[in-house]
């Protein structure tokens, strides 16, 4: 399936939000691609492998005062694109945080905002339009740069899962909404930075846990996903 025309114009709005920021700050900023593959179960339905893109970019708005030290501040966003967006489920965010520095390691806790489009499910060839979920997220991030000019570089962020808000499509029938249980996210990065641009390659897995009940019929909602990816990304 290909990519949608909202989708390519999301894509666009993103890169000139980027483009537009960074000369007015004068900061370093970030801008990847990433490509690579996702593996979603929503129980009992089997495992739907596909391709994902993912479009993610991140502006240093404040740096940490040479004199005083300090957190720097930092903004940006992702995009979460899957050709096929009848099995996988489309998501943007944007974000924002503090980023804590002392030699080779770095802290990072950002505030997130989520919005994901979940696929509906077809079971005894009935369709159930799953609501989608807004979120917001805390993820932590721990950084280690290493080697030739501490080029090289290897993350471990996590975050927990907070209860999801729902939105549910006109399209859908009307259901109870489902009653969240737990849920997390951890993610590792490992990659290396040459001036300009950078390489690097990502694991992540993801788990969303409700409650079964009406809203969560033969638990539909229950979702456990699995991403890897590489990708190539600009230093500005």
């Amino acid at each position: 399936m290909k990519l949608c025309k909202a989708d390519l114009v999301r894509m666009g709005l993103f890169l000139l939000f980027l483009v537009a920021t960074v000369p007015a700050f004068c900061q370093r900023a970030t801008l990847g691609l990433d490509v690579g593959q996702v593996s979603d179960k929503f129980a009992p339905l089997p495992a739907f492998n596909g391709v994902l893109i993912d479009l993610n970019g991140e502006v240093t708005v404040i740096k940490p005062s040479a004199k005083n030290g300090g957190p720097a501040i930092v903004a940006g966003g992702e995009l979460r694109i899957p050709p096929d967006t009848t099995n996988h489920a489309k998501e943007y965010a944007v974000f924002g945080g503090v980023v804590f520095g002392s030699h080779n390691f770095s802290i990072g806790v950002r505030g997130e905002v989520r919005k994901i489009y979940m696929p509906a499910a077809t079971l005894d060839n009935q369709v159930f339009n799953r609501a989608n979920m807004e979120l917001f997220e805390l993820p932590l991030e721990i950084k280690y740069k290493f080697g030739s000019a501490r080029r090289a570089f290897i993350s471990a962020t996590g975050e927990p899962e907070f209860t999801p808000r729902f939105k549910q499509s006109p399209l859908a029938v009307s259901l109870p909404n489902p009653t969240f249980d737990h849920g997390y996210m951890v993610r590792g990065t490992v990659g290396y930075n040459f001036g300009k641009w950078y390489l690097k390659a990502n694991y992540e897995s993801r788990y969303f846990k409700f409650a079964v009940g009406n809203g969560n019929p033969s638990n539909l909602y229950d979702w456990k996903s699995n991403v890897i990816t590489g990708g190539v990304g600009l230093n500005f």
